[in-house]
């Protein structure tokens, strides 16, 4: 899953980049979700780090020997580290900055080999029982290894591989023709579960991408590719917190355009504002639009004064445009209206005041802007007012 509240880091080195890969043509935004979603499942991530050390515990019990003692040290070690690294990751988040990705997957395939390593040393053992619980404790790890990271399907892979690899080698040295049987399925059995985790991700990735075609759909205006009302809204509350412009930008006549030239035309018209509006204020904030032939533009923590200078530019630039269209030549005019949010002012206040403004410059002659403003947002204006601008 990806968390709303924090984002993990993508890794950096080029072997944990590769580990990563989901093997899938994804957008930026997929693989982030893919490595969050490496940080969640915790509850797999603590049964399966405290089965290890449970089972490394009761071997170390049963053969107190050198090698058993340090592998049960070495889990419980890395059971503290890997733990620790987690609640520091998920703080990082939290904050908005710089996850330990690259140590966080790198620990993980120390475990899995560490894991291989107890299977490995249990077999050679001779003591069939704890070879046995060392075995089941393996094969148990690996439901948990591909649920917990087939979204990067290299890195359960290679943890599949170096948790189950050492105890089929252990099965051929350990001198026991029926272990040979063992040696002979753990390939097999890796190969099944490997192709497992490559299809689970790849059906993550498909889900995922409906999932955000929907969301794009749900929040961008179909004929423009615009964000719609919806999302532009979304984006206003969001930066509550900052100093804001909003400015409304309508086609002035453009009923007429529709009932002369028909609504194909009228459509030509709309995505040709939609793409010099975006030329000309995208630099500020997000344009979209609003519905009909009505646009807007969210400028969190801009001036009026930049706005308004980009609005003349728009302005100027949409009056000489000769839009072609079904073999007429359209040419149309825009009129907007701006005002100032101070932070912390309600959403529907700024707009009030922005759709005033709008209806004033359609009012006065459109082709023009009329700006709401502040006095804290421009010295020049004492409180709030209506000011002109004439194209």
């Amino acid at each position: 899953m990806m968390y709303r509240d924090r984002t993990f880091s993508l890794p950096k080195s080029h072997l944990m980049q590769w580990l990563a890969d989901p093997n899938q043509d994804a957008p930026f935004e997929i693989r982030a979700a893919l490595i969050s979603s490496l940080y969640g499942t915790l509850p797999i991530f603590i049964g399966g780090v405290a089965n290890t050390v449970l089972v490394a515990g009761v071997i170390a019990a049963r053969r107190p020997e050198p090698a058993f003692l340090a592998w049960f040290a070495f889990e419980v070690l890395l059971l503290l580290i890997r733990t620790s690294l987690i609640v520091i990751a998920y703080k990082a988040a939290r904050e908005g900055r710089e996850t330990p990705t690259d140590l966080y997957l790198a620990l993980a395939l120390v475990w899995a080999a560490s894991v291989g390593v107890g299977g490995f040393i249990s077999i050679l053992s001779g003591d069939w029982v704890i070879a046995a619980l060392a075995c089941l404790s393996s094969a148990a790890m690996m439901g948990g290894i591909c649920f917990r990271n087939f979204a990067a399907p290299r890195l359960a892979t290679a943890m599949i591989v170096l948790s189950f690899g050492p105890i089929c080698l252990g099965a051929i040295l350990s001198g026991e023709p029926i272990m040979l049987l063992t040696a002979l399925q753990i390939p097999f059995y890796l190969y099944a579960m490997s192709k497992a985790v490559y299809r689970l991700c790849g059906m993550l990735v498909s889900t995922m991408r409906s999932e955000r075609d929907s969301d794009h759909q749900a929040r961008h205006d179909m004929l423009t590719g615009l964000p719609n009302r919806r999302f532009l809204t979304e984006t206003a509350e969001a930066s509550a917190a900052l100093p804001m412009v909003m400015a409304l930008v309508d086609i002035d006549r453009f009923k007429i355009v529709n009932d002369t030239y028909g609504h194909q035309i009228g459509d030509v018209v709309l995505q040709t504002i939609g793409r010099i509006m975006t030329t000309h204020l995208a630099t500020f904030g997000m344009v979209g639009r609003f519905g009909g032939e009505e646009f807007a533009l969210i400028a969190p923590d801009a001036s009026t004064q930049q706005v308004v200078v980009a609005l003349q530019g728009l302005l100027k630039e949409v009056e000489r445009t000769t839009i072609l269209a079904g073999g007429q030549r359209i040419h149309v005019t825009l009129s907007a209206g701006v005002a100032y949010r101070e932070p912390g002012e309600e959403l529907e206040q700024v707009y009030s005041d922005a759709d005033t403004s709008l209806y004033l410059a359609k009012r006065s002659g459109r082709n023009r802007i009329e700006v709401a403003e502040w006095s804290r947002n421009a010295s020049a204006y004492d409180g709030r007012n209506i000011r002109s601008l004439r194209q």
